[in-house]
Parts: C-alpha cells; sequence; structure tokens
C-alpha cells in the first residue's frame, strides 16, 4: 500500500549532480518512534491509517530496505568550507534523497539518513546510530515548536545492525522532511570545478522549486541570491533569539532556502554566555554563540563567489551588505518579543545589551531568565523567583528600573503583556542532558517512551506540562560533564 505519490525533480538535473543508488537496508527493523505531527506534513493520520503506518510498507522505506514508488533515490554530490577550509568533493556519505513527496503544505523532500555507503563516504560506514538519529529528531521537532525554520524528522527505525564509533553503537535510520536539501556546498562545488552550465541549471532548479516568482525575470539569480542571503540573516537571529548553537556551520551545511539542517554537535545554552562553544571538535571556537551571525555572512560570501558566474561581483556585494542590518533589526524585534515590547524604541538596543551583559556576569541561565521575566510583575513571588537568580541583585534592580520606564510607554495591559511574553519565552529547551536521558533509556534499556514524552514536550515548548517540571529548572551538575563533537 502506497500511501504516498514521490517524484524526484532533482534526479532529472542529470547524473553531474548526484549518484544513483539504493540504500543498504537495515536487518530486522522496527519502529523507534514516529512523528505525527511530521507524518500530517505528508498527509498521512498515523492514528486514522495506524495499520498501514506498522505495515511493511513504511517500515520497509523507513529502514531502507524497500524504495516507495516514484521514488528515485540518489546521493547528492557537493563540496563546501569546513572550519574555514575548502573540502573539494564531499556529498551525501550516508544519506540518500528518495524524492518529493507533496502534502496538504506542497512538496517535502524526503531523505533516508543512516542508508549505508556512497561513493562520498570517504572513511565512514554510511551509517547514522540510534544516539544521533534521537538527538536530530527531537531537536529539529524543538526548533520548529520555538519558530526557527528548520527541517523536521518523520522517523526513527532501528535493527539488529551494530556499528563501531568510540565504542559498538546500534545503527538507526532517520527520515528527514525538509523543503530543499540543496546547499550552498551544491553551489560552489559545481563553480570550483569549473562547471559552469551545471551552476546555472542547479540556480534555476532552485528558482524553480522555491522561488518560482522570479523565474524569467532580468535579474533572476541575483534576486536568488538575496532571498538567500536574508532568509539566513533571519535564521541566525532566530537562533541567537532562542540560545541555540549550530556547532558545524559550514557551508555544506547551509541551506539555500534558509532552513537549519544537519543537526550534530548542537547545543542550547544554558547560563548564557556568548563564547558558549557547543563542539567539542570546534578548538578554535570558529562556530562559537557569538560568531554565529559573522559566520552565516562567510557562508554567505562563499555562495556569492559561486554565483560569479551568473552575476556581477558588484551586485553580489551589494546583496552582502544587506546581510548585517537586516540581522540586527531581525534580533532586535526578536528581543522585543521577549520583553514584552510592542513598540519601537531607539533606547531598546542598549536595553537588551545591558540586560545580556548582566545575565553573562550574573551567570544566569538563558532560557529560564525570560521565562520568570514573563511573570515578573504578576505577584510577589514573581519577584522573589527572579531576584533569586542573581548574584549581584543590584545590577537587576538597576535594569529594572529602565525596563519599567520603558514598560510605561506601552499602551498593552500588563496582563496581556505577560499573556503575550509568555507565548515567545519557553518553558521548556532541548538540553543536551536531555537528550543524554532519551539516549540512555533507549540505548541501554530499550525503552523508547522517554523519546515519545519529550516529543510532546517540545512539540508544546510554552505550556506548563507539571509532569515534566524537572526539565523546566536549572541543569543538573553532571550536565557540564556531557561532550558532543562532530561525531554526535
Amino acid at each position: 500500500m502506497d500511501l504516498l505519490k514521490f517524484d524526484n525533480s532533482f534526479a532529472k538535473l542529470g547524473d553531474e549532480f548526484f549518484t544513483r543508488l539504493s540504500p543498504t537496508g537495515l536487518p530486522n527493523p522496527f519502529p523507534v518512534h514516529i512523528n505525527q505531527s511530521a507524518a500530517a506534513l505528508l498527509g498521512i493520520s498515523t492514528q486514522a491509517d495506524t495499520e498501514a503506518i506498522l505495515s511493511n510498507w513504511l517500515s520497509g522505506w523507513c529502514s531502507g530496505n524497500t524504495l516507495p514508488q516514484g521514488s528515485d533515490s540518489l546521493a547528492m554530490i557537493y563540496s563546501g568550507h569546513q572550519f574555514g577550509g575548502y573540502s573539494p568533493e564531499l556529498g551525501d556519505g550516508r544519506g540518500l534523497l528518495l524524492g518529493e513527496a507533496k502534502g496538504p503544505t506542497g512538496k517535502w523532500d524526503v531523505h533516508l539518513k543512516g542508508s549505508g555507503k556512497t561513493p562520498y563516504s570517504r572513511f565512514g560506514d554510511g551509517r547514522a546510530v540510534l544516539r544521533s538519529t534521537i538527538r536530530e529528531y527531537l531537536c529539529s521537532e524543538a526548533m520548529h515548536a520555538l519558530g526557527v525554520s528548520t527541517t523536521r524528522a518523520l522517523s526513527i527505525f532501528s535493527g539488529e545492525e551494530t556499528v563501531q564509533r568510540e565504542r559498538p553503537e546500534k545503527a538507526a535510520m532517520l527520515i528527514r522532511l525538509a523543503r530543499s536539501h540543496i546547499r550552498f556546498g551544491s553551489f560552489e562545488y559545481f563553480h570550483h570545478t569549473q562547471k559552469m552550465a551545471c551552476v546555472k541549471k542547479l540556480a534555476e532548479h532552485v528558482i524553480e522549486s522555491h522561488f518560482p516568482e522570479l523565474k524569467g525575470s532580468a535579474n533572476q539569480y541575483l534576486e536568488m541570491f538575496r532571498c538567500s542571503v536574508h532568509r539566513t540573516a533571519k535564521l541566525i537571529a532566530q537562533w541567537q533569539s532562542v540560545g541555540f548553537a549550530h556547532g558545524v556551520m559550514n557551508t555544506d551545511n547551509m541551506s539555500i532556502i534558509g532552513e537549519t539542517m544537519d543537526y550534530g554537535p548542537f547545543g542550547f545554552m544554558d547560563n548564557y554566555n556568548p563564547d558558549f562553544i557547543c563542539n567539542h571538535s570546534d578548538t578554535s571556537g570558529r562556530y562559537s554563540f557569538k560568531k554565529q551571525p559573522a559566520v552565516g555572512l562567510w557562508n554567505c560570501n562563499a555562495l556569492a563567489n559561486a554565483l560569479t558566474s551568473l552575476v556581477p561581483t558588484e551586485q553580489l556585494i551589494a546583496v552582502l551588505k544587506e546581510y548585517k542590518p537586516l540581522f540586527i533589526q531581525t534580533l532586535l524585534e526578536l528581543h522585543r518579543l521577549k520583553l514584552g515590547l510592542q513598540t519601537s524604541n531607539t533606547n531598546d538596543q542598549s536595553l537588551i545589551d545591558e540586560l545580556l551583559k548582566i545575565l553573562e556576569d550574573n551567570q544566569i541561565d538563558y532560557t529560564i531568565f525570560f521565562r520568570r521575566l514573563c511573570f515578573y510583575n504578576k505577584t510577589k513571588d514573581g519577584r522573589k523567583i527572579l531576584e533569586n537568580l542573581f548574584i549581584h541583585r543590584d545590577q537587576l534592580d538597576q535594569w529594572m528600573q529602565k525596563y519599567q520606564q520603558r514598560l510605561s510607554s506601552e499602551t498593552i495591559s500588563p496582563s496581556d503583556r505577560t499573556v503575550k511574553m509568555a507565548s515567545v519565552n519557553p518553558k521548556y529547551i532541548f538540553r543536551n542532558y536531555m537528550a543524554e536521558i532519551a539516549i540512555r533509556k533507549a540505548e541501554d534499556e530499550k525503552d523508547y517512551t522517554e523519546i515519545s514524552r519529550m516529543l510532546k514536550l517540545l512539540q508544546s515548548p510554552y505550556d506548563e506540562h507539571p509532569d515534566c517540571e524537572e526539565y523546566a529548572k536549572n541543569p543538573p551538575k553532571w550536565s557540564g560533564q556531557l561532550s558532543v563533537s562532530c561525531s554526535s
């Protein structure tokens, strides 16, 4: 039974863009988890279609053992700058693009991650492990619920295969959904191999698929680049606003349409620290939290270089100059919402900067502070709970005086402001220790219930969830010993 109709428009570009091959399936597969929210994107109800969802049809293609009708599985080729150095040939080393499936909200790329060796696997085995798939599965859904542009996750399947990492681990497969899997590095590969006709062909495909309003216009390639630059600037502002660090902002991990993709050694900040490095492999701090905005621009510059056969350099440079002011304005607007400010004031940026410095000085948890700020004026307990976070309470008092004065210029009522603030300041984020709890239960006990519990929590992070209150508190001390790297 096939519930989905597949196509693969990328496959029509030609053999220079990919290697066509079939996945290597997992032996004796079983579902670890299926995401009902993502299934709905494809027009599948996992409640109404329970038997079909758990049938050989789904188990087959989500574990790489069969291919859905109409799909055309292929490993995409691309290159990219990794930690600032150019790698001339990368490509899908452990994943295959199965094709596009149409759902109620349009077409979605369906990508199988962990599907075995490809020509781009280098020295790897082409497999994903249960640990990494759980991390991506939960974090991509958490990011979506936070309003951050991201790929989605449909399912995790595992089986009886064991693979070697730092230790033996269970192999697993993730079905990733995305509007596009084309990366900055896709354009870089064809530019640096002097295949300029392929650069043009790829750009036309992106325009046709994602920016059809640009098709045929005199400056369509320039405007495509502008869309990518603008979406990247806004995406990284979203990351900064929720305290998220990607960890590996290589150009091959940057989506041409501005989606967060390739979740590896990511991390949400606990205590506010602009120097936060979430990736143990990032010894130079190239991708630290505070450097993400600048790296985003650096990556856009690499993309611009790859488009010089289509667009004059001076025009590309002019668009690159739009990145910084757009990022600053977007982040300022997001911070205003977090503070409950509905209007703009010329002093807002300094008010925000002063607050972030106070959070840094007092080692305050970024998420917990903003959540408690929502209820600061509601009761005396609300004030006390916020004040108890601080070592230097006088710094908070001084800042609160300025903040209260700023609020006096707003027309919204305090009660309405509390509601609005609580709708943009999450109570729950996906902290690394939470991932570790779910991973340990899954690996050590074959207990996948914590994945279900966390998914429900992270898909509604602004709600109270009294049964999960422990995940709204400061992380346990042992969480500081956790380390994630590029192998994560």
